[in-house]
Order: C-alpha cells, then structure tokens, then sequence
C-alpha cells in the first residue's frame, strides 16, 4: 500500500493515523504496533499485560512515542521480510530513500545457549541519495501515570579503542522509580560502503512537559546519505555491578585529575556480565537469527490450499500473539482502541479467553502447528484442574494463569480520536457466560483428537466440566458478547452447551473413558436439542432468534452451528436463518456490503451504549457457514468464494486484522485481532476444502 504525506510535521504536533496503518512485531514476550511513519505507537514492558511505555495511539500527546521520521515531505511503504514478522518501513521522496527495520529479538529454536534478548532494535538505513531524520524517544511508564528522570551518560556497552576516541558513545538512560523500572537507549553506527564515513549522531534533551510529558525525552537529527546507517537499540539496562561512583562522568574526571576519555576506557571495563558488547556484528547477527526464526517456523505449516500468502500472514500474526512461557494466547496485544470512533466500546484483550481456545486450536491443528497446540492445551488442562469451588470456570484468564484483572479507566488519556474512557483490565472477567464450556470442550475434543492423549486424572477434571454444563444448561448467562445488561437465555449459549455435553460424550465413547453419568449425559444433550428449537425459534420470522426474550432479534453468532455440528449445513431451519442475516440492515438483516454485524443495537439492548462496525469474526463465519452448505448448494460456495476475496481487500497493507470494520471500510478495535486471523485460516481452509471435493 502507498502512502502520501504531503506536509511532514514533527512528531509532537502530528495527530491520530488510522488504526489499519501500523504493523505489529513481536518476540512471544510482548508485542509493539508500528506506524507507517514509521513510529511505535504501542509497547508495553515487558510482557503484553505490563503497563505501557509507548501507547500516542491512545492519546497523541502524551502517551509516548519513539520515532523515527523524515523531517522533508516523503512517501511510505511498508510490508514484512518475506515469511517473516521482521518489518520493514520505506520513506521515499526526489532526492533519496530510506528504510527502518524494526524487530524483536528472536535466537533459532535450536539455540538456548542464548537469553531472549528483550530489545527493541530499529536500524534506519538510506539505500539512495540522502535524505534527513528525526529520531525521537518519549516514554511515557505506567500508562503515562508515572514520572521518569533523563540522563544522557556514556555507553559502557560499545567497544572503546586503546586510543582516545574522536567520539565518546553516549546513551540516554530514562529511569521511574514509581513504575519501578528502567530504559536505555543505545544507538551503533555504520557505513557499509567504501569512502563513507559513519554518520554523526548526538542525542539531545528533548522537552515534551507542556505536551502532558511526565519526564524528559532524547532526539537527535540524522543527515544520512547512501550506505550510512544507524541502529537504536530500547531495551531494560541489567543491573549495574559496579558502584556507582565508577558510572564516567566529567565532574568525576576532574575530581581524579585525569582526561575523561581515560576514564570513559575503564569504566567500560566494569560492564555488566550480562550486558553483551554492542557491534555492529551483534546487530546483523541479531537481524539474521530472528529473520531466520520466522523463516524456519512457518515452513513448518503444512497449507496446501488456496489464499496460501493471507493465511501464512494471520499464522504469523496468531505467533505474535503467543505468551511463550505459558503457551497462553492472548486475544490482542492492544487495548482499549474504539469499536466505533469517538464511542464508548473501547476493552482490554490482552488476556487468554476460554472462549477462543477451540478455534485456536483448530488453526493451530489445521496448519500442523502441533507443538503450539500442545502448549495451548497445557495451558487450558491447567486451568480446568483450577476450577472454582462450584465447579465454574473464569471466562478468560491472565496470560500468567492469573484468575484476577481488575478493570480501570484512565481517565487522564484521550483514547484514540477521543473515544473514551480509555480502559486497562477487563471487568468482564467475572461474568457468566456458559457458552465457553462448549468452546473448551470443543478444544479438549480436537486436542485428544490431534494432539497427545489425556491421562486419568485430566479426564476426570474435564469430566467435571461436563456434569457443570449439565447442570446449568437451563440457566440465562450474559452471552458471547459481554453484554453488560441483563442476564438471559442466550441461543449462541445454548447451542454451545449442548457442545459441551456432546463433546463429552464423543470423548468417553472414542477413548472409551469411564463415564458414570452416560446416561445422564445423553439424556440433558437430546433435551437441550429439543429445547432450543422449540424456545429460540421463530415461526413468524422463519429464524433462530439471539434468545428465547428476544427471537425477533437476529445474532449472527447463530452460524456457528454447522460449524460445530449442531445442525447440518443444509438444515431448512438454518439456511433461512442464514438468508436472513444475509440480508441488509434496511431490509431486517446484518449484512452490509459483504461484511456482518452482530447483531442490530437498536433492537438489543447489550447495556453499552454506543455504535459499532461490522464484526470480522461474524463475517468469516457467515463465509464458512456458506462454504459448508455450498456442498449442497454451489450458489452458496460461489457467493463464500466471492465474499471471503471481498474480506481480504480489508485487511491492511500487511494483511493484519483487526475487530471490526466501520461502514466506510476503517479498521476499528484492537489490533492485531486473533480471533479475526484464526476464523480467516478456518475459513480458507474449509472453502479450499469443499472447492476441491466439488472440483471447483
């Protein structure tokens, strides 16, 4: 995609771009949303739940920024290393082009002799002609909550000469003992052409207080021509192990009696044990492994149907958003981003749901990610043998495990184009939604299916799991949606339930587990059935309605159910239900140009308020829905086919995903969304399935 910027301003006057203009890095620690200008706009230290250091993508101001931008009108692009997240921005104009590549550091899969290095490197480079830079580095800790003290000092890190150097290294050491945390900056200089000199960089204090700014910043102006190149490096400094008398300053050289540049060369000999030397080989080799991590991981995909490039892209992506240490998928690694701009639909997803877990897992599965899917499953079978007192289970919990995430607004930030409140945690947490026993069970059920089998002691816990969802299957809950309004007898729910239970006794029956309650099991699953066509259906209306309160109302999370084998894609009480989403808002449906709502927020009151765009996650379950029943309708294949190509032109310029679409084709919501990129892959999987089985 291209992009014109016809007035170039300085970064602290520029305002809110687009939400589908930035791209993501990430090293399964924490993540960073980079823009086409070539900022990060969103970075949180040093996991994807920690407060923030960077978020202007929340308030422009004074939610920090580290920048890297021409300071003359310029051009961009911007796209990823090939089957790669290491990403890649391009600044062109008249007289030259230059280009930043940002990553997080991963080492090859074979190599643990390594720590994960947690920096975040950006290597501005210019490939023709010259052109003139901008660099600025305003964190803003704790959310931009919490003070910070600036000190420009030397770079032990860099390898000094014997001889005393024309130029001593600084670095700029950014430092909040509130949010109980420190950040250098360090920077290498190079030239890869002969006759070249390096670049001259000095970092300066830059002032952003009256901007909102709780602490100094540091920029420096660049005039790079062809060959000269500049890598910053952000990262938590270790700890000194020296006094801190020994830290080079010219007071202190003066107190010895001694030149500063002598003492600069000692100190540099105290450096921390694991403070790496700073080269340029470290950089290069640093690019090289993490390229070459991202390289190796997707080769390992075993996709062979159509839509191949978006659907390695969103597994790329669905990497991005794994919490390594736990195996945890967190939902997004953003916050609190507008579901409608200047509305009031603004969440925290940086948490692992429930609910996500069988359709992550099938993606993962379906691609032959098999050691992720394992992970996962660990992390899911954990928290089932953690179960509540009374059997339940939280709907979503920490990327660490954690049961607790206490929901906050910050009401000191603007949000993004001014869509407040600006939200942290997720009250949600502690409602109850019973559909996600239904989704848990599905993922235990694909994992004994494809992963590795589950011991005795599992199988009893999961089998607790199911007697709950017995238990409780006549119960009202708060529904897929979080809505936030009364509790009722929601048909998503429902439908889900009746998973829960048929799961279970598909596992007892394949594995041939010990089942005392077959009986039982079998007995609540037919009843359910029956309940649910008679009670969520309606005969005026030729539908399923979103609940038994409300069948007038439609909810296009109903076509999930071919999807999980409640009803058969070719049942006549699901096509009409089908064929009426797929009508417009203005003649009583939830499709609008291609793209499905939810459901409509005039008709259902979800106790939030406020407006909305179209649902990613709806319309890709609408496009597999019509895929399935294209078996026994090809019009309907055709139109999947046609709808899904359709989709894919609204994923951005890298082919990422976010929530929702607005109704003049803007990305809304958190980005990058994994649902989104998981039901693309399942999706593309089922249409490229049933294409081959009719010979399409």
């Amino acid at each position: 995609m291209y992009h014109d910027f016809n007035v170039c301003q300085p970064a602290d006057e520029r305002g809110y771009l687009p939400i589908a203009d930035h791209g993501l890095i990430g090293n399964l620690r924490t993540a960073a949303l980079i823009s086409i200008d070539g900022s990060v706009e969103s970075y949180c230290v040093p996991n994807f739940d920690s407060p923030s250091i960077f978020v202007r993508i929340l308030d422009k101001d004074k939610g920090g920024h580290f920048s890297i931008t021409p300071t003359v009108p310029f051009t961009t692009k911007q796209s990823y290393l090939p089957s790669s997240n290491v990403l890649q921005t391009k600044f062109l104009n008249d007289k030259g082009v230059a280009t930043v590549t940002d990553f997080l550091p991963r080492q090859p899969s074979s190599n643990t002799a390594r720590p994960l290095l947690s920096w975040l490197i950006r290597r501005v480079e210019v490939v023709r002609g010259s052109i003139s830079l901008r660099m600025e580095c305003a964190p803003a800790f704790n959310y931009a909550r919490s003070p910070h003290t600036l000190e420009i000092i030397p770079d032990l890190s860099i390898p000094v000469p014997d001889t005393t150097p024309d130029h001593i290294h600084n670095k700029a050491l950014f430092s909040s003992s509130e949010a109980k945390l420190e950040l250098d900056l360090r920077y290498v200089l190079e030239s890869s052409l002969a006759g070249v000199p390096e670049p001259n960089l000095e970092l300066q204090v830059l002032d952003l207080t009256e901007k909102g700014h709780l602490g100094h910043s540091v920029f420096c102006n660049l005039e790079l021509i062809e060959g000269q190149a500049v890598t910053f490096i952000l990262r938590t400094p270790p700890e000194r192990t020296y006094p801190h008398v020994a830290q080079p300053s010219t007071e202190r050289a003066k107190e010895l009696g001694i030149p500063f540049e002598k003492l600069v060369l000692g100190a540099s000999n105290l450096r921390a044990p694991d403070d790496p030397v700073l080269t340029r080989a470290l950089v290069h080799e640093l690019l090289e492994t993490t390229n070459q991590y991202w390289n190796a991981w997707i080769r390992r995909s075993t996709y062979s149907g159509s839509w191949k490039e978006a659907v390695h892209r969103s597994a790329l992506a669905l990497k991005l958003l794994i919490y390594e240490p736990t195996g945890a998928v967190v939902a997004s690694p953003t916050f609190s981003l507008p579901e409608f701009i200047g509305g009031t639909r603004n969440w925290d997803y940086r948490a692992s749901w429930i609910r996500d877990s069988s359709f992550t897992l099938y993606a993962l599965i379906r691609l032959g990610f098999t050691h992720e899917a394992n992970a996962y499953m660990d992390f899911i079978f954990e928290r089932v043998k953690a179960k509540n007192p009374d059997g339940s289970l939280k709907i979503r919990y920490t990327i660490h495990g954690d049961k607790e995430f206490p929901e906050e607004e910050l009401t000191h930030l603007e949000g993004h184009q001014g869509s407040r409140p600006v939200r942290i945690g997720n009250g949600a947490i502690d409602h109850i939604q019973l559909d996600i026993y239904g989704e848990l069970m599905d993922c235990i059920y694909l994992g004994q299916k494809y992963g590795k089998p589950l011991g005795y002691d599992t199988w009893v816990a999961v089998r607790e799991i199911v007697d709950y969802a017995v238990s409780v299957r006549n119960d009202p809950d708060l529904s897929i949606w979080e809505v936030r309004g009364k509790k009722k007898h929601f048909t998503y729910s429902k439908v889900m339930l009746w998973v829960a239970i048929d799961r279970g006794i598909r596992l007892a029956d394949k594995r041939c587990l010990p089942c005392p309650k077959r009986l039982e099991w079998f007995a609540a699953r037919d009843e359910l059935y029956e309940v649910i066509m008679h009670k969520a259906w309606n005969p005026e209306g030729q539908f399923f309605g979103q609940s038994y309160e409300d069948k007038d109302v439609l909810d296009s999370s109903l076509m999930i159910m071919p999807l999980v084998f409640f009803s058969t894609p070719a049942d006549p009480r699901f096509l009409n239900t089908l064929r009426a989403i797929l009508r417009s808002p203005e003649r009583g449906g939830l499709t609008s140009n291609g793209l499905v709502y939810r459901y409509d927020v005039n008709k259902s009151d979800d106790g939030v308020g406020g407006e909305e765009g179209t649902f990613c996650l709806c319309t890709l379950w609408c496009i597999e829905a019509l895929a399935r029943a294209g078996e026994f309708d090809k019009a309907m294949l055709s139109k999947a086919v046609a709808m899904f190509e359709d989709f894919l032109q609204y994923t951005n310029h890298l082919g990422l995903c976010t929530e929702e679409i607005s109704d003049a084709g803007e990305a809304l919501g958190n980005a990058v969304q994994g649902f989104t990129h998981v039901t693309l892959i399942s999706a593309a999987y089922n249409l490229s399935r049933m294409q081959a089985k009719l010979k399409i």
